[in-house]
Parts: structure tokens; C-alpha cells; sequence
């Protein structure tokens, strides 16, 4: 299919065979295979209520955005009405896994005059789930401080109440009654760290915000394999949302997850969606900028007019099949070829839109040729590869680029996280700027990176900025992200690293701020863009950095004493 109302991605996966998709985590994500559906993120106006009377399910969000599930028969009937504007099908999501209270000056503010601890602020956890059972996230009589857990995983929302009827029960009791369980130990980690009381060791190891309500969502996965998919964070995020509204409470959430497919320039649906539901109350949204620093993920380069530029990709022997996006100015016109481990030379692709197919022994490769979008500029060449056996070739490929007419010459290409890929799957020559997970490339996010406290330095690791065109500043600022101590589930603590457990400091500080901006009366409009020019202003910057903001650490690490805003004269 060919719809220029349709992300490229989508186009692709709709004009594969099905066997073709089976064989690629990308072009099948978002599908429903029993159901031979489709789930599909949407912008509209207008009205679409109507859309459930041909057999598709409407779910609104917040600010003109929809969720719809689409017999994949419909989706050209979908993109033909003109209330709705632009259509993307999910993509899936990757937990950033690879004592900070006082280098992040948090110490000082929970014990010293001020006294805060996030009482009266609602902190969102969207992850892998929560330990409600651990002390961590119990009252001192032994009562729940999670307002509501919504496991999607069960689609089922467990009460505060039904939640304390649990934990007064034995344990099988327990897990009748409220049955959610943290595999990972991912989510209850973060929600330590954030928000964790430090019980199991009298308050030794609490967290941020201490003594703030806590909304835990465990991410569902609707299509199979255990990665849930973006349409699951933005159904977390607008109920987080609309309960801060309802409850009438500051809210501050967590998304310590994220993925690379899209043009990280911050324009996609999913991150302007976050944009949207930042606006929405009083809230901040804070999200870690992922573990690909390191992960040879990136490459990028600028060619000239008759100029030709080669991007080597080394392919490891047991890959069972990627994606590989390429993102350029659509003002350039570049011809681009593959040059395969033989030295054969597979292309050009074709300068039209739509999807073409190439073949290279054990490789078939599908590439559709898109479009700038009415949101973004940018024009994209993605390419599958699709094992024909068990696996692709393996050996250095190289993506060739030659400059027919340029303007700017400028092109960046991903890989899928380094995590999902066989260890020796990589860019022969990287670039590590521009690694950080989508969608902490969003305007609205407050993006965190990671940084070791120990030495004071930048995690390798931690996803770097900025943001690809629009060069926004991100991330905005870091916190610690290596040997973090942090709640285990099932009971304990363990040691955590990654940016994963570097956002939740961050989150924890913004709801220590919104309780003395807001809930205190010092200041009703500390949230959102406010909350977070603080949180850069308060930033410790680093004798070892000579340059202030940079694409590792942003403003600087985070301070929350010094973040706290200057008062009035």
C-alpha cells in the first residue's frame, strides 16, 4: 500500500507477505494475528465514533489523538476519511537496563529545613509492574501507598483498597486477590527509586519522593512476545493523566523505556502524543534517554554533489533478520545502492515512493522509499532484511551514498537496540550523538541521561543528543545510572544500572519540587516547561566538561537544592 497519510514503516508492512512479516519483529509489530487486525495510532479531528459501526475499536486520548483496531482490509478506508490526519502503527519498546540521593542533592532537602518528601503528589510508574507486597511501598502500618495499579497485562485495575485487602491476607491469598506480578523486577526497581520508602532497612535505601501516592501501570504486550508496544505507554500515559485530573493532584511520571526506529527529531505521532498529554493539568513527564551511547548503533556522514560516501555495517553470522533506517533532507537527491559481502553491488533504490524488493542469497531485502509527512521534513529509506532461511548474510555490508543534487548532504542511519541484536551486529564506524531512545526526543520530556557518581563522569553508555535537525538540547540534564541501589522485587535490594534507574531520580525530584512549588503555595505553576528550566538552571556542571549544555549530559547533573527556583524580591 502506498498511502502518503500512512508512516512508511506501515506502508511496508502492509504491502509484506505474511510469512514476510512473521519473520520480522518490525513489520509485524502492531498486528494482531489472531484477530487478522491491526492496531493503529491516529491523529484526527473532528468526530470518529462512527468508525466502530464498520467493525474497527476507537479509542480517544487526550488532544485529538486515537488508538484504533483495524481489520488490516479497512486501513485504506481509514486513510481515505479526511478527519483523520496521519496514521503509525506501533512500535516496540525496550527496558533501559544495562548512592545517588546525595550527589543529587536530595539528602539535603528530605532531612534539612525544607522537609520534603513528595507528600501530596501523585507519581506515575508505567513499567514492568510494582512489588505492592514490598515495605518499600507500604505505610507504616503496613498499608499500601499505591493509590491504583493498572496491569494491562490482566486488563484489570486493582483499588488501594483491594490492594490492602491483599496485603492483610496470606500469601495465596495475596496473589488470588491481586494476582499482578513483577517478572522483571525492572518497574518496582524504578519505583523505588523514585518513591520508595526505604523500609526494609530503616529508610536507608529510600527513594526520592518518599512519602508520595504512587499510580503503578504494568505495560501489556497485545501481540505476542513479551515487548509491549508504544500503543501501551500511551494508553498508560493518558489514564496516568486524566487520574492526576481527577484526583486533583501534581503528577509526575516515569518512562524509563524507549526505542530507535524514527527520525529522532521529535515530530513522530508518539512524540508529539507526549507533548500533547504534557499540556494536559499539572504535569511532568520524564523519561530516560536510553542505553545506545555505546551500542555502535548510529552512523552518519554528509556527502557532496558527485561525491560518493559508504556507511559499513557489519552483520553478525546468527542475525535472524533487523531493520535499517536511513533518514535524509528531502531538498538532497541521493542515489542509494547496498553493497553486499561479496562486493556485489545490490540497487539503486528507486526515487519513487513505495515498496521495492532486492535479493542477495540468503538475504531478501524489503525497502520502502518515503515521503517528508505533514509533521516532519524529513524523508526516510528503510530497509528490512529478511532471512530467505534461518538467518542473513552475514559479512560487512555497505550502504552506498552518492550526492546527485545536495543542499545540506547530511544523512543519519539506525540500527534496532544493540539488545535485540546479535553481539557482533554493528557500524563499523559510529556515531554516538543522536543514540538517544524515542521518545525522549520529545519537546515536552524532561530527558535524562545517566552519569556515574562515583567519579563524577558520563555513563559510555547512556544515549546522547541532540535531537536530529531541530537540535533541541536533550537530554536536559543527568542523573545517577550506575550501582544504584534500588528495591528487588520479591523482596531486598539489589544493585541497578542504566538510564533506566537514572530518570526515576529525576522523576522523584520533580514531585519534591511540585510540593513545594504547589502543594506548599510557593509557587501553583511549578510543573511542566517551568518544572523543568529549574531543573536545568539547579544542574551541577562538571569541571571535566568544557562545554555547557552538551549532548552527554545536557545542562549539567542534577542538583534538586539548587533547583528549588530563587525567591522573589
Amino acid at each position: 500500500m502506498d498511502s502518503q497519510k500512512l508512516e512508511n514503516i506501515l506502508n511496508l508492512a502492509l504491502d509484506a507477505g505474511e510469512e514476510e512479516r512473521e519473520k520480522s519483529p518490525s513489520l509485524r509489530t502492531g498486528y494482531l494475528r489472531a484477530e487478522k487486525k491491526w492496531e493503529l495510532i491516529v491523529r484526527y479531528y473532528g468526530e470518529i465514533d462512527g468508525l466502530r459501526q464498520a467493525g474497527i475499536g476507537v479509542e480517544k486520548l487526550l488532544g485529538g489523538y486515537a488508538i484504533l483496531t483495524t481489520p488490516e482490509g479497512l486501513i485504506p478506508y481509514v486513510a481515505s476519511l479526511p478527519q483523520i490526519e496521519y496514521v503509525e502503527k506501533p512500535n516496540r519498546l525496550y527496558f533501559q537496563t544495562d548512592g545517588g540521593r546525595a550527589a543529587s542533592c536530595v539528602t539535603v532537602l528530605q532531612e534539612g529545613r525544607e522537609g520534603l518528601t513528595g507528600r501530596g503528589v501523585l507519581v506515575a510508574v508505567i513499567d514492568s509492574g510494582i512489588d505492592y507486597a514490598h515495605p518499600d511501598f507500604r505505610n507504616e502500618d503496613g498499608t499500601t501507598r499505591i493509590r491504583e495499579l493498572w496491569d494491562q497485562s490482566q486488563g484489570q485495575v486493582y483499588t488501594e483498597e483491594e490492594i490492602n485487602e491483599a496485603l492483610a491476607s496470606g500469601e495465596e491469598e495475596r496473589r488470588r486477590l491481586v494476582p499482578s506480578v513483577d517478572v522483571s523486577g525492572h518497574g518496582t526497581a524504578v519505583a523505588g527509586i523514585a518513591a520508595g520508602g526505604g523500609r526494609s532497612q530503616g529508610g536507608r535505601n529510600r527513594g526520592v519522593a518518599y512519602e508520595s501516592t504512587i499510580l503503578a501501570v504494568k505495560l501489556g504486550s497485545r501481540g505476542e512476545g513479551s515487548f509491549p508496544w508504544t500503543t501501551e505507554l500511551m494508553r498508560a500515559l493518558d489514564y496516568s493523566v486524566r487520574r492526576g485530573e481527577q484526583w486533583g493532584m501534581p503528577l509526575a511520571v516515569n518512562l524509563s523505556f524507549g526505542n530507535t526506529y524514527g527520525s529522532h527529531d521529535g515530530f513522530s505521532l508518539l512524540e508529539t502524543y507526549l507533548d500533547r498529554a504534557a499540556g494536559y493539568g499539572r504535569t511532568s513527564i520524564v523519561v530516560g534517554t536510553g542505553n545506545e551511547g555505546a551500542g555502535n548503533g548510529h552512523a552518519s556522514g554528509e556527502v557532496g554533489k558527485g561525491e560518493t560516501a559508504y556507511a559499513e555495517l557489519a552483520v553478525g553470522t546468527y542475525e535472524t533478520g533487523f531493520g535499517l533506517q536511513l533518514w535524509k533532507s528531502y531538498v538532497d537527491e541521493l542515489e542509494v545502492s547496498l553493497e553486499a559481502p561479496s562486493g556485489r553491488v545490490i540497487g539503486p533504490v528507486e526515487p519513487f515512493m513505495g515498496a521495492q524488493r532486492l535479493t542477495y542469497g540468503n538475504t531478501e531485502i524489503l525497502i520502502y522509499h518515503g515521503y517528508p509527512s505533514p509533521y516532519s521534513q524529513s524523508q526516510e529509506i528503510y530497509f528490512d532484511f529478511i532471512p530467505r532461511g534461518d538467518y542473513v548474510d552475514s559479512g560487512i555490508w555497505k550502504v552506498r551514498i552518492r550526492g546527485e543534487e545536495v543542499v545540506t548532504g547530511r544523512y543519519d542511519l539506525w540500527l534496532p537496540p544493540a539488545s535485540t541484536l546479535s553481539g557482533t551486529t554493528r557500524f563499523l564506524k559510529p556515531d554516538p550523538q543522536i543514540t538517544l531512545t524515542i521518545p525522549a526526543t520529545s519537546s515536552m520530556a524532561v530527558s535524562v541521561g545517566a552519569y556515574d557518581s562515583r567519579y563524577r563522569s558520563y555513563a559510555d553508555f547512556s544515549g546522547r543528543g541532540y535531537t536530529r535537525l531541530t537540535s533541541q538540547v536533550k537530554p536536559d540534564l543527568a542523573a545517577p545510572g550506575v550501582g544504584i541501589m534500588a528495591p528487588r522485587a520479591g523482596g531486598g535490594y539489589e544493585m541497578f544500572t542504566g538510564t533506566s534507574f537514572a530518570a526515576p531520580f529525576v522523576t522523584g525530584a520533580a514531585a519534591l519540587l511540585m510540593e513545594w512549588g504547589i502543594i506548599r503555595g510557593n509557587d501553583p505553576y511549578l510543573y511542566g516547561e517551568k518544572l523543568k528550566a529549574c531543573l536545568r538552571r539547579g544542574a551541577a556542571r562538571f569541571p571535566a566538561q568544557e562545554a555547557w549544555p552538551n549532548p552527554q549530559m545536557g545542562y549539567g547533573a542534577l542538583c534538586v537544592r539548587d533547583s528549588l527556583p530563587l525567591p522573589s524580591p
